[in-house]
């Protein structure tokens, strides 16, 4: 059975060094698991849709909120799916200081990427936009 889950968190540490190694580790672990998605962060915030079976994503979430990296860490969503958004992305990745304003002006009061103060939907809808507008780098 496949599952999406959408979640938000705030970095402790949001140098480029950082922002790399936790890309690294979902795209040297993914593979091996089934999950795919992507990762958008901007202003010290992560936003990132995990898809892949429903035990393989519990287990990926259960270690990111233990994942010293990350603080504040809300589940948006979570549903199962007939098939995967994201399917082309071990771990895709959006740097929100790198597109267009206006994209998440659509989506929020602000120009900035905020999930905590927007529905799950909303969030999703975000992320649709971006894949739709080719600002997922990272592609297999």
């Amino acid at each position: 059975m496949l599952v999406r889950l959408l979640y938000a968190s705030r970095a402790l540490d949001t140098s480029p060094d950082a922002i790399e190694s936790i890309l690294h580790q979902s795209r040297d672990h993914n593979p091996s698991t089934g999950v795919t998605g992507v990762l958008c962060y901007g202003g010290g915030i992560f936003l990132q849709a995990l898809e892949g079976g429903r035990m393989a994503i519990s287990e990926l979430y259960g270690h990111i909120q233990r994942d010293p990296r990350h603080k504040d860490v809300v589940l948006l969503q979570y549903e199962e799916i007939s098939e995967r958004r994201f399917s082309g992305w071990t771990m895709g990745e959006v740097n929100m200081n790198r597109i267009n304003a206006a994209i998440l002006l659509k989506y929020a009061e602000k120009t900035e990427l905020d999930p905590y103060s927007v529905s799950g939907s909303v969030s999703m809808a975000l992320l649709e936009e971006l894949m739709a507008t080719a600002s997922i780098i990272g592609r297999v």
